[in-house]
C-alpha cells in the first residue's frame, strides 16, 4: 500500500461483503461442515457435531415461536458461558428475535436497568454461580414469579417482560421450576412440538440483512451503559472478515477465555468461528487460568483471544509449564495495550506466533482494526493494525472536524456496515454518536502512520488540560511502564483549582517491589515535560475493571474526589 497523505483510509478487499441474514450464512456452513465438531463445553461434557448444533438451534427457534416470540422482540440472556447461550444466540437470530446480552456480573439494580432499557420481553437465566445467585435477585425484583403460573404474572416496573426460562447448564433436563411462574428448559423445548419446520424456514425467509439481531451493552466506563443496537449484516461480516485476517479455517479451535455477553466472546469467538466451520471450544463457565490451559492441551486448541491480563494469568499460573500448548499458533488480545515483553512471552512460550492486536468498540460490531501475521513487534506493541477490508476510518480534528494529517493527533471516526443501528430507544445519544454523514466517532484519540497503523493515544474524555497543556493519559501510562518496578498503571485527572486539572496515576507494582511516591516522581522528572508528572500516586494492588478487562478511570476519580473532598470544585 502506498503512504497516506491524510489520517484516511478505506481498505478494500478480494472477497465481497456477505449478503446473508446470520441463520442464511451457518446454513452454508452446516452443510459444508456438517459431521465435524461445532461446539465443545468442557464444563458440561458435552460436544455437538454442526448438524446436531443445527438441530438444536431449530428446536429451541420452533420454541420461541411456540411460546410467541417473534421478529422484533427483544429475550434477554443472564448467564456464563455455556452451551445454552450459545443455543439461544443462533435461536433468536434464525427467528429475528433480539437477544439482549447482560453481564453476568450485574446485579439486582444492574438488571432492572437492562430489562427497562431494553424493554425485554423474555429472559433467560441461571440459578446461580459462585457468589450471585441470580434466581434470588430476579425475585427481588419479580415477587410475582412465586404467586402465578407462566404468562400470567405482571409487572408495572417492567411491563414488557412476559416469560422467564430458568436453566442450569450441568443438568438442562431438570423439570422442577424454581418459582411458578418460570419455565424451565425442558418446558421450553415442549413448545416446539406445536410449531412446524415450515413455519421456521417461512420465519427465516421473512428476515432482512439489515435487520437488529442484538443489543449489547458498551461496558460503562465513561458512565451509564447504553444499548447498543446491532444487525445481521454487523455481526456476521465483522466476525467473517476478522477470520480471514487469522487465517481461520475449519481445522482450527478456538479456545474462548472471554465471556460471551461480549462482543469479543459472541462475535470475535462464537459467530468468528463457526462463520468458517471451525469449532468453538468452552473451557470455563467463567475465566479460570487453569482451567484455560487444561483445555488448550486436551482439545489441541489453535487459537486464544483475551485481553492481556487473562495471558499474563495463564503465563503466570503456577503448573504453566506443565503443559503442552504446541497446539496454539494464533489468536487475538484486545481490550487493552500489549506490552512488547507480553507479545514476545506469547510468541515463545504460548507458542503463538501469529497472534493480532485487535482494536474496536461495541459500537463498531466491534473490531475495526487489527494487525496483520506479518505486522512487526513495533507494529503490534505500539499501535492497534489497521482497518478491516470494506470499513473506512479518519482521524479528525477535535476543533474543526477536518481530516487531521498523517501523524497528528484526531478522534478515531468509522464509516461503513460495521457501524451499529444506534443505541435501542436512544435518538439523541445516536445522533450524538453518528454524524449526518455516517460517520461513528469513537470518542478515542490516535495517530495514522503513513502505512496505515493506527496509534491510541487516549480517550478524549480522558485528555487532561493542565494550564493550557493538553496530555494525553495513554503517553503517560506508557512512560510509566518503562519504571522497572512498575507492572501497570492509569493516569487520569482530579480538578485543580489553578491548574483546572492535575494529573493522577495508580500505580501496580510488578512482585515483590517496592517504591516510594518519591522515587516514581523523581523518575519521571527526568525523563518527561514537568507538566506530565503525577502531583498525585498511589500504589494499589488491583484496578476498577469491567468484567472484560477494561479499566474505570472514571470509578478511581470518584473514589479520590470522595477522600478528598473535591466534588464542590468539579
Amino acid at each position: 500500500m502506498p503512504p497516506l497523505n491524510s489520517s484516511y483510509l478505506h481498505q478494500g478487499s478480494d472477497f465481497p461483503l456477505i449478503g446473508d441474514t446470520i441463520p442464511q450464512w451457518l446454513a452454508r456452513v452446516t452443510a459444508a461442515q456438517g459431521g465435524r465438531e461445532a461446539v465443545v463445553s468442557r464444563p458440561q461434557a458435552r460436544r455437538l457435531s454442526y448438524r446436531q448444533l443445527a438441530d438444536q438451534v431449530d428446536q429451541l427457534a420452533r420454541a420461541l415461536l411456540g411460546l410467541g416470540f417473534n421478529r422484533g422482540d427483544r429475550i434477554g440472556i443472564w448467564s456464563t458461558n455455556n452451551i445454552e447461550w450459545l443455543l439461544l444466540q443462533l435461536a433468536t437470530a434464525r427467528i429475528g428475535v433480539i437477544l439482549v446480552n447482560i453481564n453476568p456480573a450485574y446485579r439486582s439494580h444492574e438488571l432492572a436497568y437492562a430489562l427497562q432499557r431494553s424493554e425485554v420481553q423474555g429472559l433467560f437465566l441461571i440459578p446461580a454461580f459462585r457468589s450471585s445467585d441470580y434466581l434470588a435477585m430476579l425475585l427481588e425484583l419479580l415477587p410475582e414469579l412465586r404467586q402465578a403460573p407462566p404468562g400470567e404474572w405482571c409487572n408495572a416496573r417492567f411491563p414488557h417482560l412476559r416469560r422467564v426460562v430458568l436453566y442450569d447448564p450441568r443438568n438442562p433436563e431438570a423439570t422442577a421450576p424454581a418459582a411458578p411462574g418460570m419455565n424451565v428448559w425442558r418446558d421450553l423445548l415442549e413448545a416446539a412440538e406445536a410449531v412446524s419446520g415450515a413455519t421456521l424456514e417461512a420465519a427465516t425467509a421473512a428476515l432482512d440483512r439489515d435487520d437488529p439481531i442484538n443489543i449489547q451493552y458498551t461496558s460503562g466506563t465513561t458512565g451509564s451503559p447504553k444499548a447498543v443496537l446491532l444487525s445481521h449484516h454487523n455481526l456476521i461480516n465483522n466476525a467473517w472478515f476478522a477470520a480471514q485476517g487469522l487465517q481461520f479455517g475449519p481445522d482450527d479451535r478456538l479456545c474462548v477465555s472471554v465471556p460471551f455477553y461480549h462482543c469479543f466472546g459472541m462475535v470475535l469467538c462464537n459467530l468468528l468461528a463457526l462463520s468458517v466451520g471451525a469449532c468453538v471450544v468452552i473451557p470455563c463457565e467463567h475465566f479460570d487460568p487453569l482451567q484455560v490451559l487444561e483445555t488448550i492441551e486436551a482439545e489441541r486448541c489453535t487459537a486464544l483471544h483475551g485481553v492481556p491480563t487473562m495471558f499474563i494469568a495463564e503465563l503466570d499460573h503456577p503448573r504453566f509449564s506443565r503443559f503442552d500448548l504446541g497446539s496454539l499458533r494464533t489468536g487475538i488480545i484486545s481490550g487493552a495495550p500489549c506490552a512488547p515483553e507480553l507479545l514476545r512471552r506469547l510468541t515463545e512460550q504460548m507458542h503463538c506466533g501469529e497472534i493480532l492486536v485487535g482494536y474496536g468498540q461495541t459500537e463498531a460490531s466491534p473490531l475495526t482494526h487489527l494487525s496483520r501475521p506479518d505486522s512487526t513487534l513495533q507494529q503490534r506493541t505500539e499501535t492497534v493494525g489497521i482497518n478491516l477490508p470494506h470499513q473506512e476510518v479518519k482521524l479528525v480534528s477535535t476543533e474543526s472536524g477536518q481530516t487531521v494529517p498523517i501523524g497528528a493527533v484526531g478522534e478515531v471516526c468509522y464509516r461503513g456496515y460495521h457501524v451499529m443501528r444506534g443505541y435501542y430507544g436512544d435518538a439523541e445519544a445516536t445522533a450524538q454518536a453518528i454524524d449526518p454523514a455516517g460517520w461513528l466517532h469513537s470518542g478515542d484519540l490516535g495517530v495514522m502512520q503513513a502505512d496505515g497503523y493506527l496509534r491510541i493515544t487516549g480517550r478524549l474524555k480522558e485528555m487532561i488540560i493542565r494550564g493550557g497543556e493538553n496530555i494525553y493519559p495513554r503517553e503517560i501510562e506508557d512512560f510509566l511502564f518503562t519504571h522497572p518496578k512498575i507492572a501497570s498503571a492509569a493516569v487520569f485527572s482530579l480538578p485543580d483549582p489553578f491548574y483546572g486539572e492535575e494529573v493522577v496515576a495508580w500505580i501496580k507494582l510488578r512482585a515483590g517491589e517496592q517504591a516510594s511516591e518519591a522515587e516514581i516522581r523523581d523518575y519521571c522528572k527526568q525523563r518527561i515535560a514537568h507538566f506530565k508528572v503525577p502531583k498525585q500516586i498511589r500504589f494499589v494492588d488491583e484496578f476498577p475493571m469491567t468484567v472484560t478487562g477494561k479499566l474505570q478511570k472514571f470509578r478511581m476519580r470518584e473514589l479520590m474526589l470522595a477522600e478528598t473532598d473535591q466534588t464542590h470544585i468539579i
